[in-house]
């Protein structure tokens, strides 16, 4: 039984399993990003988050562990000088893995794992919701002050179409009071005939 092993041995004897995931992580750190099944992405975050937290360390010892995982000279170069370089202030996590549709020939599950600091689209997404996380509620008014001067003529427009609905609901509202003073007259009439 396999209780407690965390390894997924991917259906592959160790050889097998250590050369793909040495090719893999190659790929990965040449093309920033690759498609793969869902198990294989989940063992190649395993398998690379530690050799991109060495690269940080630009020695001569830290350049040969990690050769000795990948057996590839230019990629220990790029992951090097310029991997290490855009991680450098990243604490972990240097991978995401985003789940894709079933494959079509077995069903497959497939899964993009992507470098996290080489995904422009992301990148723009979290500096915009940064910057909405700084407005506070209430204030002083400067933020819609200055929203009211850059987009004042659209302002007029729509200032200038909403009164034309506001006056038309204006009379309905007063025919309510109206409708309910009769009511009141009803009751009062009940009143005076019981006495």
């Amino acid at each position: 039984m396999r209780h407690g092993k965390k390894v997924n041995h991917l259906g592959r004897t160790d050889s097998h399993r250590k050369a793909m995931m040495s090719n893999m992580a190659s790929s990965l750190i040449l093309h920033k990003r690759i498609t793969t099944t869902l198990a294989k992405a989940k063992a190649l975050r395993v398998y690379v988050e530690p050799l991109l937290t060495k690269s940080k360390d630009d020695t001569t010892h830290s350049r040969r562990t990690v050769f000795s995982y990948l057996q590839d000279k230019d990629t220990v170069n790029i992951l090097f000088r310029e991997v290490a370089e855009k991680i450098a202030n990243r604490p972990g996590g240097y991978t995401r893995i985003v789940k894709l549709e079933n494959r079509l020939g077995d069903n497959a599950e497939m899964a993009i794992i992507e470098l996290v600091d080489y995904n422009t689209v992301y990148g723009k997404d979290v500096a915009a919701k940064t910057e909405k996380k700084s407005r506070r509620r209430g204030g002083s008014g400067k933020g819609k002050a200055a929203a009211a001067t850059t987009a004042a003529p659209a302002a007029e427009e729509v200032a200038v179409e909403e009164t034309a609905p506001v006056a038309e609901v204006t009379p309905a509202v007063e025919e309510t009071p109206a409708t309910e003073a009769p009511a009141a007259s009803d009751k009062e009439e009940n009143a005076e005939k019981g006495e």
